[in-house]
């Protein structure tokens, strides 16, 4: 073995090494069994039965994944699964059908082209893959993929599709291989992912008879022709003139890795008929299809388009909790790429969710992003065997009135107030983010929501991390908090939401109104008159009151 090679390979042990789990061997004997159903269970449903149960993006994460969690435990006794184990059918395909290996690094792309000439792309169609055959110019047989060797005999459906010519203008044998796909109107895949086209289809050809409509929304993509010329340019000819013409329309020369990124760009964010996935590198010329074995080739490579959705494990589940009292949960996750973004932890929004979800560590999850912007949960693809039960905050304890004061079980919702009170929202005063009050809540400077008006540049330069420059700022915003209007100070400190009310008059006006007085207002209605009622009679806030009308606050 050359030094370049015996270095590969040990980056190669390192990589896997360093990404595996901490589990003893008993427990990973249990995980892999279970994913390892799941994934046969998964491909049952798709290859026998027609149905995708999970997107074709995250199924090839989780095997990955399977594959990885083997190599950590390789002398863990595991019975490995094929994805095409019993989805052989009857038909045995005259040419078998390869299946392709996929690149997703920029590097592995570069690498696989570097070498070769003769080279073309395609759209990676997003559907099901056949084999036609014709004897005499007649349509005698298609057959799905199955395992490769062997499928299911599609003759009769297919005999049923528009997309399918039943006659060819040609004498001798012609085997086509391609893929049946669901017709979509100028759809972009950049915009709208998949669209659950590979679903229909497989539903459509699972079926035992197809209606004229979904017959009418099924197309046909051929992308080989195994016992057809040997050169792609004469086999694209000849696909032309027997009606191919579309197929051949989106197969295109390309001399480098920028031309292939060129069209991988194009397709990508170009409106097509169909879904696509990625696309097809080829090489022109390839071995005559009697030599061609049901595994991925050399001649052949997909360069699949950017995640949509990323398979994450969950690391932990935390809580934040907001001003309101508000829970929130945090997965923590072993940190992802999606669309280069580096995602760490995704927001669940609500207990109920996390609850109905059922998330715990060790769970893999499915992510997105939002407006291609905010990561969110899509899924919960698979749950731990052996799993970590997490437990919530007690809701009951977290509420509106709840942690005005810093103290046990106070500082996330306390600190929340104080951001909230500093914020652009309310006081809108420079220097004070969560860090900085943070650090004075963990110093004990102050206990109260309003204790640090009392607070001097002595005092601040006591606290960890704070030097004179630092305290004299603090103290410049400190005294910018006393310039602010007696409306602003009131959303400062929690008011409720209140629509288009007039709340410029003063604290003792305010303070009486009942709620009907309240509900009379624009934009109030009888629930945040309540509010507003509850807020002006809650001790807690009538005491922020006396301390703000104490220190001299305009309208208190």
């Amino acid at each position: 073995m050359s030094r370049l090679a015996a270095l590969a390979v040990l980056l190669w042990a390192h990589a896997v090494q360093a990404s595996c789990p901490d589990w003893p061997e008993a427990r990973a004997e249990r995980e892999l069994t279970a994913l390892g159903r799941q994934l046969q269970r998964w491909d049952e449903a798709y290859h026998v039965h027609g149905q995708s149960l999970v997107d074709d993006e995250l199924y090839d994460q989780v095997r990955n994944r399977f594959h990885q969690w083997q190599a950590c435990f390789a002398r863990t006794a595991m019975p490995g699964t094929q994805p095409l184990a019993g989805s052989a059918g009857p038909a045995l395909h005259p040419v078998v059908q390869t299946g392709l290996a996929k690149l997703t690094e920029t590097a592995e792309v570069q690498a696989w082209i570097a070498p070769r000439k003769d080279l073309w792309v395609q759209p990676k169609v997003d559907g099901v893959a056949v084999t036609l055959l014709y004897r005499s110019g007649r349509l005698v047989q298609a057959i799905s993929r199955g395992d490769g060797h062997r499928g299911q005999d599609w003759t009769a459906r297919a005999l049923q599709l528009p997309a399918i010519p039943r006659h060819l203008a040609r004498d001798d044998e012609l085997i086509l291989q391609g893929e049946l796909y669901w017709r979509l109107d100028g759809h972009i895949q950049a915009d709208a992912g998949s669209a659950g086209a590979r679903s229909k289809m497989a539903g459509a050809m699972a079926r035992q008879t197809l209606d004229a409509q979904t017959a009418a929304q099924i197309g046909l993509f051929v992308w080989d022709w195994p016992n057809g010329p040997a050169q792609m340019q004469a086999r694209l000819e000849g696909l032309a003139a027997l009606g191919f013409g579309a197929s051949v329309e989106l197969t295109q020369p390309i001399a480098d890795f920028q031309q292939a990124r060129h069209w991988r760009e194009h397709w990508y964010r170009r409106p097509l008929p169909f879904a696509s996935d990625g696309v097809v590198l080829r090489q022109g010329q390839r071995p005559s299809g009697v030599r061609w074995q049901a595994q991925p080739p050399h001649w052949a490579a997909a360069w699949k388009y950017p995640l949509r959705t990323t398979l994450a494990e969950v690391r932990d589940v935390q809580f934040t909790i907001g001003r309101s009292g508000r829970i929130t949960p945090l997965l923590q996750l072993q940190p992802v790429l999606l669309d280069d973004r580096r995602i760490t932890r995704v927001s669940l929004g609500s207990l109920e969710r996390w609850r109905s979800e059922d998330i715990q560590p060790g769970d893999q999850v499915a992510i997105r992003l939002a407006g291609m912007t905010t990561p969110q949960l899509d899924s919960v693809i698979w749950r731990a065997r052996e799993r970590q039960q997490i437990e919530a905050p007690n809701a009951a304890a977290y509420h509106w009135q709840s942690c005005w004061q810093a103290g046990p079980g106070c500082d996330q919702q306390f600190v929340a107030r104080l951001v909230w009170l500093s914020g652009k929202e309310g006081l809108d005063l420079p220097r004070l983010g969560p860090g900085t009050w943070m650090a004075l809540v963990d110093a004990g400077a102050f206990s109260g929501l309003l204790g640090w008006l009392n607070l001097d540049a002595v005092r601040l330069q006591q606290v960890p991390g704070i030097g004179r420059i630092e305290a004299e700022a603090l103290m410049a915003s400190y005294r910018l908090a006393r310039e602010r209007s007696f409306a602003t100070w009131l959303r400062a400190i929690g008011l409720p939401p209140s629509g288009e009310a007039d709340i410029e008059a003063d604290w003792d006006t305010l303070a009486r109104k009942s709620a009907t007085q309240w509900q009379a207002e624009p934009g109030v209605g009888a629930v945040r008159a309540h509010r507003l009622r509850a807020f002006f009679r809650e001790p807690e806030v009538t005491s922020l009151r006396e301390r703000l009308h104490a220190a001299g606050i305009a309208g208190f």
